[in-house]
């Protein structure tokens, strides 16, 4: 059995107000109360909700994460949140270069890449999402965008930082749209990412690190997810919005 970590993270994205994000938690507290497993829990609400999060799962196994980040200290970024901000209110992790705020927001493979830097100076954990667009898989051209997206995401970062990074392979086409990849897509995916990162970084550091797949994960497939050699956790969008889903998925990652 691999040692690297097993993790169920939930996304909530745009959704749910401090008093929603408590009793959200609270509820979750109560349903992971009764499951013994290895999978780490990790909830990643708005970034208003952080503060009521962390308070909410004090004393819990479930850690919180934040949505984004950016790479300066402090100073005139109007919107922006700062890796010293997240570590004072307790944030312990953080998720870089999601696909929406690439399509959406115009982030880059460079702006991912500064993100990182800032969140490995610091002390929280980043996960780092790579994954195609419908036209890229369609054209075949699959294992050069995560190829890319990878390198560019940890070209600049210290060999010995690298058991810090979590990478997120979330094929574009699969989030919010109901389409899944089969654990084969996904497994090889996650082959793939695991080999680019052996290439920079050596096969010791590869085979450590967690690499989790998101995509319209629900509870009815993700043990056929986990199954897979390479796939060592979920990164979940929609169906994390409830506790008792999101339970589910829990017990089912292991």
């Amino acid at each position: 059995m691999s040692t690297r970590s097993i993790i169920a993270a939930g996304n909530w994205k745009l959704n749910k107000t401090p008093a929603e994000t408590r009793s959200t938690i609270i509820g979750l507290r109560n349903k992971l109360a009764g499951i013994s497993g290895r999978a780490e829990v990790i909830v990643f609400p708005p970034f208003v909700s952080l503060e009521t999060a962390v308070d909410a799962a004090r004393e819990t196994n479930v850690r919180i994460g934040a949505q984004n980040v950016y790479w300066e200290a402090g100073g005139a970024f109007t919107g922006e949140v700062s890796v010293g901000m997240l570590e004072a209110v307790g944030v312990t992790h953080v998720l870089l270069g999601h696909s929406e705020r690439r399509t959406l927001f115009g982030e880059t493979d460079e702006s991912v890449a500064r993100r990182l830097g800032a969140v490995l100076d610091g002390s929280l954990t980043p996960v780092v999402c790579v994954g195609e667009v419908l036209a890229e898989r369609e054209s075949g051209a699959t294992a050069d965008v995560l190829a890319r997206q990878v390198r560019e995401a940890l070209k600049d970062v210290a060999p010995d930082h690298v058991g810090r990074i979590i990478v997120a392979y979330e094929p574009v086409w699969a989030i919010g749209t109901g389409k899944t990849a089969t654990p084969e897509i996904a497994n090889e995916a996650h082959t793939l990412i695991r080999n680019v990162v052996a290439d920079m970084f050596g096969r010791s550091a590869a085979d450590g690190m967690s690499i989790l797949y998101g995509g319209s994960v629900k509870p009815e497939n993700t043990a056929s997810l986990m199954a897979e050699s390479e796939v060592d956790g979920v990164l979940v969008g929609g169906a994390s919005l409830d506790a008792g889903s999101f339970a589910e998925i829990v017990r089912a990652a292991g």
